[in-house]
């Protein structure tokens, strides 16, 4: 059940940006640091498998010891925590075997079986700095493994600055881990009485609603993508929007920044019929019932954006 939005949801942040380490980037320049760090007993490591990482039993990451790793996996620099320990990133691609040399043991509720989690599933129910520590790690971790050649000439690169930046050798190019952005817009009538939400051609078998969102384009505006991608998928045209916040979302490298907008003409609301296979107005009381798990609809995971920004919209007062 998706836990009822509190009281304060319009001034919280975005539940994947509330708070993170010291990502401490003069130290990357450090030749070998990673081994260093990988040779100090203090050092502790979060294992990414995909987008999963171990939990503990209350819901927080499970960070590990080095010696706990197996070999051949992809090393990263997170930064210090609060104490100034080290924390790395070890990751694996989703169909490589386990990062750990043995099983972490039982996990959070809503963790799978052999204790681990998905960012999606449980990046909102964690600690802040938790939080904001996965979502690092899964972001880093992916890049490092599915970009190991230059997009250039083919070459294998090398990595360098603790994980943060490739090397080619062949041509000499430089490559950083990517982020491409894209707006999620929570869309309502003029009055604010309503909010429009889309289900998604994926979702037909969830019967779940959501604000819309798309890629920003080549040359173009924060502004002109939020007018284009409503258009698009909902049918309606959309003027003064307002920033909300942002969050990455690393599946696999976007920046989502949150808005909301008010549709100039509410019955003109149509879905495209290919992404989004329905659209619907709802009132703050049906969201407040879906909420609570009391709807014949569903609406996104607390990990998501898009479930702060239609809470946000639900405690605004009416």
């Amino acid at each position: 059940m998706t836990p009822s939005p509190d009281p304060d949801a319009a001034a919280s942040a975005p539940p994947l940006a509330r708070a993170g380490i010291d990502r401490a980037a003069d130290e990357r320049a450090e030749a070998g640091l990673i081994d260093r760090l990988r040779e100090n007993a203090d050092t502790r490591v979060v294992a990414v498998h995909g987008d999963r990482a171990p939990l503990t039993a209350d819901g927080s990451l499970r960070t590990v010891a080095v010696e706990a790793i197996r070999d051949g996996l992809e090393w990263g620099f997170l930064g210090r925590d609060e104490t100034g320990r080290a924390l790395l990133v070890a990751a694996a691609g989703a169909q490589a075997p386990s990062p750990l040399r043995a099983d972490p043991g039982e996990g959070a509720p809503g963790a799978a079986p052999d204790g681990w989690g998905a960012l999606r599933a449980v990046g909102g129910e964690m600690p802040a700095v938790d939080a904001g520590v996965f979502v690092e790690a899964v972001a880093l971790g992916g890049w490092l493994v599915a970009a190991p050649f230059c997009s250039a000439c083919g070459g294998r690169t090398e990595v360098r600055s603790a994980g943060w930046s490739r090397h080619c050798p062949s041509c000499g190019r430089e490559h950083f881990p990517r982020t491409d952005p894209a707006v999620i817009v929570a869309v309502t009538t003029p009055d604010r009485e309503r909010l429009l939400l889309g289900k998604n051609a994926l979702w037909a078998d969830r019967n779940m609603y959501s604000t819309f969102a798309g890629f920003v384009e080549a040359g173009e505006s924060l502004e002109a993508t939020i007018v284009r991608e409503v258009a698009e998928e909902a049918g309606v045209t959309v003027s003064a929007a307002a920033y909300r916040g942002s969050q990455a979302w690393p599946y696999p490298r976007s920046l989502m920044l949150g808005f909301h907008a008010t549709a100039a003409d509410p019955e003109a609301a149509r879905a495209d019929g290919e992404e989004i296979v329905d659209v619907r107005w709802f009132t703050r009381a049906e969201l407040t019932a879906a909420f609570a798990g009391e709807a014949d609809f569903a609406l996104p995971g607390t990990a998501s954006i898009a479930h702060r920004l239609i809470a946000d919209w639900v405690a605004m007062p009416e």
